[in-house]
Protein backbone atom coordinates (compact mmCIF):
# COMPACT_ATOMS: atom_id res chain seq x y z
CA UNK A 1 0.00 0.00 0.00
CA UNK A 2 1.39 3.68 -0.65
CA UNK A 3 2.70 5.22 1.97
CA UNK A 4 0.88 8.81 1.56
CA UNK A 5 -2.41 6.61 1.40
CA UNK A 6 -1.47 5.36 4.73
CA UNK A 7 -0.94 8.77 6.35
CA UNK A 8 -4.35 9.65 5.11
CA UNK A 9 -6.01 6.59 6.77
CA UNK A 10 -4.27 7.08 9.42
CA UNK A 11 -5.27 10.51 9.61
CA UNK A 12 -8.69 10.35 9.11
CA UNK A 13 -9.42 7.32 11.66
CA UNK A 14 -8.76 9.07 14.74
CA UNK A 15 -11.31 11.63 13.08
CA UNK A 16 -14.32 8.97 11.79
CA UNK A 17 -14.33 7.00 14.96
CA UNK A 18 -14.44 9.90 17.34
CA UNK A 19 -17.35 11.15 14.49
CA UNK A 20 -18.61 7.36 14.80
CA UNK A 21 -19.16 7.47 18.73
CA UNK A 22 -20.63 10.91 18.92
CA UNK A 23 -23.42 8.91 16.93
CA UNK A 24 -24.63 7.12 19.32
CA UNK A 25 -26.61 10.14 20.45
CA UNK A 26 -28.78 9.13 17.92
CA UNK A 27 -29.50 5.40 19.22
CA UNK A 28 -29.64 6.04 23.16
CA UNK A 29 -32.55 7.55 24.57
CA UNK A 30 -30.42 7.97 27.84
CA UNK A 31 -27.06 8.55 29.23
CA UNK A 32 -24.95 5.27 28.93
CA UNK A 33 -24.90 3.34 32.16
CA UNK A 34 -22.06 4.28 35.28
CA UNK A 35 -21.01 0.86 35.03
CA UNK A 36 -20.28 1.01 31.41
CA UNK A 37 -19.30 4.61 31.18
CA UNK A 38 -16.42 3.44 34.03
CA UNK A 39 -15.37 0.38 31.55
CA UNK A 40 -15.16 2.95 28.53
CA UNK A 41 -12.90 5.36 30.49
CA UNK A 42 -10.65 2.57 31.42
CA UNK A 43 -10.10 1.51 28.28
CA UNK A 44 -9.82 4.61 26.82
CA UNK A 45 -6.68 5.14 29.49
CA UNK A 46 -5.53 1.55 29.15
CA UNK A 47 -4.99 2.04 25.03
CA UNK A 48 -3.05 5.67 26.21
CA UNK A 49 -1.17 4.42 28.52
CA UNK A 50 0.11 1.39 26.08
CA UNK A 51 0.18 3.79 22.76
CA UNK A 52 2.54 5.77 25.28
CA UNK A 53 4.56 3.31 25.99
CA UNK A 54 4.81 1.11 23.46
CA UNK A 55 4.54 3.49 20.47
CA UNK A 56 6.48 6.45 22.00
CA UNK A 57 8.14 6.49 24.81
CA UNK A 58 10.21 3.11 23.63
CA UNK A 59 11.05 4.71 20.37
CA UNK A 60 12.13 7.80 21.57
CA UNK A 61 14.35 5.61 24.18
CA UNK A 62 16.12 3.83 21.31
CA UNK A 63 15.98 7.22 19.03
CA UNK A 64 18.29 8.55 21.79
CA UNK A 65 20.61 5.51 22.06
CA UNK A 66 23.46 6.97 19.39
CA UNK A 67 23.12 10.46 20.43
CA UNK A 68 23.33 10.22 24.62
CA UNK A 69 24.27 6.55 24.79
CA UNK A 70 24.20 5.49 28.50
CA UNK A 71 21.74 8.52 28.89
CA UNK A 72 18.96 7.82 26.09
CA UNK A 73 16.50 7.86 28.95
CA UNK A 74 16.81 11.41 29.43
CA UNK A 75 14.84 12.66 26.34
CA UNK A 76 12.18 10.81 27.29
CA UNK A 77 12.60 11.67 30.43
CA UNK A 78 12.53 15.09 29.76
CA UNK A 79 9.91 15.60 27.51
CA UNK A 80 7.38 13.07 29.46
CA UNK A 81 7.65 15.72 31.79
CA UNK A 82 7.47 18.75 29.10
CA UNK A 83 4.25 17.20 27.95
CA UNK A 84 2.30 17.32 31.00
CA UNK A 85 3.29 20.68 31.78
CA UNK A 86 2.05 21.74 28.32
CA UNK A 87 -1.57 20.45 29.44
CA UNK A 88 -1.36 21.70 32.75
CA UNK A 89 -0.89 25.12 31.35
CA UNK A 90 -3.72 24.79 28.68
CA UNK A 91 -6.06 23.75 31.82
CA UNK A 92 -5.61 26.76 33.37
CA UNK A 93 -6.01 28.80 29.95
CA UNK A 94 -8.48 27.27 28.97
CA UNK A 95 -12.37 26.97 30.35
CA UNK A 96 -13.39 23.57 31.06
CA UNK A 97 -15.84 21.33 32.84
CA UNK A 98 -14.78 17.84 33.13
CA UNK A 99 -17.61 16.04 32.26
CA UNK A 100 -17.14 12.73 35.18
CA UNK A 101 -16.84 15.13 38.10
CA UNK A 102 -18.23 18.04 37.17
CA UNK A 103 -15.54 20.14 37.73
CA UNK A 104 -14.74 23.54 36.41
CA UNK A 105 -10.92 24.73 35.38
CA UNK A 106 -9.31 27.10 33.69
CA UNK A 107 -10.45 31.08 33.65
CA UNK A 108 -13.64 32.51 34.52
CA UNK A 109 -15.55 33.23 31.03
CA UNK A 110 -19.31 33.69 29.87
CA UNK A 111 -19.06 30.22 27.65
CA UNK A 112 -21.65 28.12 27.85
CA UNK A 113 -21.71 24.70 29.84
CA UNK A 114 -21.84 23.20 26.22
CA UNK A 115 -19.26 24.82 24.99
CA UNK A 116 -17.19 24.48 28.27
CA UNK A 117 -18.06 20.29 27.90
CA UNK A 118 -16.65 21.01 24.30
CA UNK A 119 -13.28 22.65 25.02
CA UNK A 120 -12.66 19.45 27.36
CA UNK A 121 -12.71 16.44 24.87
CA UNK A 122 -10.98 18.96 22.47
CA UNK A 123 -8.07 19.65 24.79
CA UNK A 124 -7.83 15.61 25.48
CA UNK A 125 -7.10 15.45 21.59
CA UNK A 126 -4.66 17.67 20.71
CA UNK A 127 -1.66 15.18 22.40
CA UNK A 128 -3.41 12.22 20.45
CA UNK A 129 -3.31 13.81 17.29
CA UNK A 130 0.40 14.63 17.44
CA UNK A 131 1.02 11.37 18.55
CA UNK A 132 -0.55 10.55 15.49
CA UNK A 133 1.20 13.29 13.53
CA UNK A 134 4.97 12.87 15.21
CA UNK A 135 4.69 8.65 14.46
CA UNK A 136 3.80 9.20 10.64
CA UNK A 137 6.25 12.05 10.67
CA UNK A 138 9.33 9.48 11.78
CA UNK A 139 7.84 7.24 9.67
CA UNK A 140 8.58 9.39 6.77
CA UNK A 141 12.33 9.71 7.77
CA UNK A 142 13.02 6.53 8.09
CA UNK A 143 11.07 5.44 4.68
CA UNK A 144 10.22 2.15 5.71
CA UNK A 145 6.92 1.01 5.08
CA UNK A 146 7.18 -1.31 8.11
CA UNK A 147 7.32 2.39 10.16
CA UNK A 148 4.36 3.46 8.54
CA UNK A 149 2.49 0.11 9.36
CA UNK A 150 3.51 0.97 13.00
CA UNK A 151 2.31 4.54 13.09
CA UNK A 152 -0.56 2.60 11.32
CA UNK A 153 -1.24 0.70 14.70
CA UNK A 154 -1.08 3.61 16.69
CA UNK A 155 -3.62 5.60 14.79
CA UNK A 156 -6.43 2.59 14.69
CA UNK A 157 -5.80 2.28 18.98
CA UNK A 158 -6.42 6.12 19.30
CA UNK A 159 -9.17 5.69 16.72
CA UNK A 160 -10.97 2.63 19.33
CA UNK A 161 -10.11 4.97 21.96
CA UNK A 162 -11.44 7.85 20.37
CA UNK A 163 -14.79 6.13 19.99
CA UNK A 164 -16.16 6.54 23.44
CA UNK A 165 -14.89 10.05 23.70
CA UNK A 166 -16.54 10.75 20.58
CA UNK A 167 -20.09 9.26 22.82
CA UNK A 168 -18.49 10.84 25.98
CA UNK A 169 -19.33 14.83 24.71
CA UNK A 170 -22.18 13.91 22.56
CA UNK A 171 -24.45 12.10 24.79
CA UNK A 172 -24.27 14.52 27.83
CA UNK A 173 -24.40 17.86 25.39
CA UNK A 174 -28.05 16.49 24.24
CA UNK A 175 -29.15 17.04 27.49
CA UNK A 176 -27.43 20.39 27.55
CA UNK A 177 -28.65 21.61 24.11
CA UNK A 178 -32.28 19.64 24.17
CA UNK A 179 -31.17 18.64 20.24
CA UNK A 180 -29.34 15.38 19.12
CA UNK A 181 -28.61 17.31 15.94
CA UNK A 182 -26.32 19.95 18.05
CA UNK A 183 -25.33 17.03 20.18
CA UNK A 184 -23.65 15.21 17.40
CA UNK A 185 -22.12 18.53 15.94
CA UNK A 186 -20.22 18.88 18.84
CA UNK A 187 -18.82 15.39 19.37
CA UNK A 188 -17.92 15.33 15.74
CA UNK A 189 -16.29 19.06 15.57
CA UNK A 190 -14.09 17.54 18.78
CA UNK A 191 -12.40 15.48 17.17
CA UNK A 192 -11.66 17.88 13.99
CA UNK A 193 -8.74 18.88 15.93
CA UNK A 194 -6.96 15.44 15.91
CA UNK A 195 -6.03 15.51 12.17
CA UNK A 196 -4.98 19.00 12.66
CA UNK A 197 -2.49 18.68 15.05
CA UNK A 198 -1.33 15.30 13.53
CA UNK A 199 -0.87 17.38 10.14
CA UNK A 200 1.19 19.58 12.60
CA UNK A 201 3.11 16.45 14.18
CA UNK A 202 3.81 15.30 10.80
CA UNK A 203 5.53 18.25 9.26
CA UNK A 204 7.65 18.78 12.85
CA UNK A 205 8.89 15.32 13.39
CA UNK A 206 9.65 14.98 8.83
CA UNK A 207 11.30 18.38 9.01
CA UNK A 208 12.65 18.44 12.44
CA UNK A 209 14.67 15.31 12.67
CA UNK A 210 16.77 15.66 15.82
CA UNK A 211 13.94 16.75 17.35
CA UNK A 212 11.96 13.75 17.31
CA UNK A 213 12.62 11.74 20.19
CA UNK A 214 11.91 14.60 22.15
CA UNK A 215 8.48 15.07 20.07
CA UNK A 216 7.74 11.48 20.40
CA UNK A 217 8.14 11.47 24.81
CA UNK A 218 6.46 15.44 24.71
CA UNK A 219 3.13 13.41 23.16
CA UNK A 220 3.58 10.81 25.79
CA UNK A 221 3.58 13.02 28.29
CA UNK A 222 0.48 14.93 27.45
CA UNK A 223 -1.04 11.93 26.74
CA UNK A 224 -0.44 10.00 30.35
CA UNK A 225 -1.20 13.85 31.85
CA UNK A 226 -4.96 13.42 30.27
CA UNK A 227 -5.09 9.76 31.39
CA UNK A 228 -4.24 10.63 35.35
CA UNK A 229 -5.41 14.03 35.38
CA UNK A 230 -8.81 13.15 33.36
CA UNK A 231 -10.06 9.47 32.54
CA UNK A 232 -9.26 7.81 36.08
CA UNK A 233 -10.74 9.85 37.96
CA UNK A 234 -13.97 10.39 35.57
CA UNK A 235 -13.93 6.17 35.60
CA UNK A 236 -14.98 6.81 39.22
CA UNK A 237 -13.31 3.37 39.75
CA UNK A 238 -13.97 3.79 43.59
CA UNK A 239 -17.70 3.76 42.33
CA UNK A 240 -17.14 0.66 40.27
CA UNK A 241 -14.13 -0.59 40.74
CA UNK A 242 -14.27 -3.47 38.34
CA UNK A 243 -15.31 -2.14 35.12
CA UNK A 244 -13.10 0.84 34.81
CA UNK A 245 -10.13 -1.39 35.86
CA UNK A 246 -11.02 -4.07 33.29
CA UNK A 247 -11.49 -1.38 30.83
CA UNK A 248 -8.24 -0.58 31.84
CA UNK A 249 -6.50 -3.85 30.94
CA UNK A 250 -8.10 -4.67 28.17
CA UNK A 251 -6.98 -1.21 26.34
CA UNK A 252 -3.67 -1.81 27.31
CA UNK A 253 -3.30 -5.33 26.19
CA UNK A 254 -5.43 -4.32 22.59
CA UNK A 255 -2.94 -1.48 22.24
CA UNK A 256 -0.29 -3.63 23.01
CA UNK A 257 -1.48 -6.12 20.69
CA UNK A 258 -2.09 -3.64 17.74
CA UNK A 259 1.93 -2.33 18.39
CA UNK A 260 3.38 -5.86 18.44
CA UNK A 261 1.38 -7.31 15.47
CA UNK A 262 2.07 -3.63 13.53
CA UNK A 263 5.53 -2.96 14.42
Amino acid sequence: MNNTLLIVIGFSIIFLMTTLGASLVFFFKNDISKRINSFLLGLAGGIMVAASIWSLIMPAIEMSEESFGKYAWFPAAASIILGGLALALLDKVVPHIHNGTHQEEGPRSHFSKSMKLFFAVTLHNIPEGLAVGFAFGAAAVAGEQAAFISALGLAIGIGIQNFPEGAAISLPMRQVTGSRGKAFIFGMCSGIVEPLSATIGFFLASHLIVLQPWLLAFSAGAMLFVVAEDLIPDANISENPHNGTWGFMIGFIIMMILDVALG
